[in-house]
């Protein structure tokens, strides 16, 4: 092995311990959050939320973090209407998915669904969006179909 290639290998090295030295230190930088709102029969109710807008970082999702604070949550945008699948695969946290439509009413949930499972989640009709938030936060504020939610994504009408 020549001398440059000894240097680029120990360069690649380097690069790769620092990386893994910032994401363990987290120093990466947090996500931006943008408010979103659940508008339910109890009241509203608002999130700090990931907006997982890319193919990336929707097929990333919330895998591998081991927890997500009360409020938060992460709010797949799919940019066009249509029948969504999901799964829980490589996912500690167990999660409610609120499949949205485009005009911002929650067409279906799916509580409390098994970290880790490659069961596939279906949105059961046409939406734009899915939102993640921890297991029993729909029944804890009595999300229903039909609610509305509040944010940039969806249509002021209706």
């Amino acid at each position: 092995m020549s001398l440059i290639r000894k240097n680029d290998a120990l360069f690649v090295g380097l690069a790769l311990v620092l990386s893994v030295l910032t994401m363990a230190s987290g120093i990466i930088a947090a996500p931006k959050l943008e408010n979103i709102v659940l508008v339910t029969a109890a009241g509203s109710h608002e999130f700090q939320t990931e907006i997982a807008g890319t193919p990336e970082q929707r097929q990333l999702g919330l895998m591998y973090r081991q927890s997500l604070p009360k409020n938060h949550a992460m709010l797949f945008d799919y940019h066009a209407v249509g029948p969504i699948s999901m799964w829980m695969k490589n996912t500690y946290i167990p999660l409610d998915m609120i499949f949205i439509t485009s005009n911002g009413r929650v067409s279906s949930i799916a509580a409390n669904t098994v970290p880790f499972s490659e069961k596939v989640i279906s949105s059961n009709g046409a939406v734009r969006a899915v939102l993640e938030v921890n297991a029993g936060t729909a029944a804890r504020i009595g999300l229903q179909p039909g609610d509305k939610v509040l944010h940039r994504l969806f249509s002021s009408k209706n």
